[in-house]
């Protein structure tokens, strides 16, 4: 990539309002099978399984719109931590986007076939896919593209657990029963449950299936390293994260927010927590709506933050050293 200004010193300001939106700024990779990086972003810009308002189609563009707010290929630097996060990553171009997921309108499974396809593309060259959503009915495609034993660790309001109704199967209600039943599903925790809008039905089927559910009071009393604990220790893990797991009053742009939600501070430690006694093999991040969002784009923002920082404590973990050098 070409960068140069108009006075030709090779020199950009690159503020956040300019340059073409991938995330983090990171090279824009038109085959997927060809990646020469250890990170692939795609977006997945699906909201038919969205039962309320539709608009989460649009979020993985507005998030990657938000993250060019950080795109410096120094990486970020934490003043808390007193350490720099995906400096090796941006500036060895270690990350690429993929673009997106092609979307079949009213061709549910279609569409889904398409996620599940790319992600295959991406593992099989040995590559950490990170899935930007969407609603979360796109979580399910993504996780079915792993062949090994995998342990899921949602965080969420809401179990997404509900049983298949009047031929409805795929919607944001249902990935996780349907994730449970892969064979390479091993085990689910569930964590920031709480929503009044989950059925007991919902709970009674997942608790005999095997889900670990944490509640809100539940993870206060643990703590992040009593809620990583929950999860066996050197198990595989695919991680969703559903802005929804955050209070209700730190994002606007989500149709299914709840109250009693977790700090930014609480889901970011229980994920660095798990990161630390577990390797991650995949995440996304779902369930943002910028039509419904303030004018700031805050909910895009924070997502977009969220993202990069988990993104820098995973790449800080040894087990993802050892895997990348």
């Amino acid at each position: 990539m070409v960068k140069t200004d108009m006075r030709g010193t090779g020199q950009r300001a690159n503020r956040g309002w300019v340059g073409v939106p991938t995330f983090l700024r990171s090279d824009y990779c038109p085959d997927p099978s060809n990646i020469d990086a250890d990170i692939a972003f795609f977006g997945v810009p699906f909201d038919e399984g969205s039962p309320f308002a539709g608009g989460s189609r649009f979020a993985p563009r507005s998030l990657r719109e938000h993250s060019l707010r950080f795109g410096g290929s120094g990486g970020f630097y934490d003043v808390e931590r007193d350490c720099s996060y995906l400096a090796r990553e941006l500036s060895e171009r270690r990350i690429v986007d993929l673009g997106d997921v092609d979307i079949l309108p009213t061709n549910v499974e279609g569409s889904l076939a398409n996620v599940t396809a790319l992600v295959s593309v991406i593992l099989n060259q040995d590559v950490f896919p990170v899935a930007l959503g969407g609603d979360h009915t796109i979580s399910y495609p993504v996780a079915r593209a792993f062949e090994g034993p995998l342990h899921v660790v949602q965080f969420d309001a809401h179990l997404d657990y509900a049983a298949p109704n009047l031929g409805m199967a795929y919607t944001n209600g249902q990935p996780f029963r349907l994730i449970h039943q892969l064979e390479q599903v091993t085990g689910l925790t569930q964590v920031g449950i709480r929503s009044l809008r989950t059925s007991k039905q919902a709970y009674d089927d997942a608790r005999s299936a095997g889900s670990q559910i944490v509640t809100m009071s539940e993870l206060r009393l643990r703590g992040p390293t009593g809620v990583a604990a929950l999860v066996p220790e050197g198990a595989s893990c695919y991680v969703s994260v559903d802005v929804d797991a955050l209070d209700i009053a730190l994002t606007p742009g989500c149709v299914s927010a709840e109250p009693n939600g977790m700090t930014y501070g609480e889901l970011r430690d229980c994920f660095a927590a798990v990161a630390r006694r577990n390797e991650m093999v995949g995440f996304d991040f779902v369930e943002v709506n910028p039509l419904l969002d303030a004018g700031t784009g805050a909910t895009s923002y924070l997502g977009a933050h969220l993202i990069i920082e988990l993104l820098g404590i995973l790449c800080e973990q040894p087990w993802w050293r050892a895997r990348v050098i």
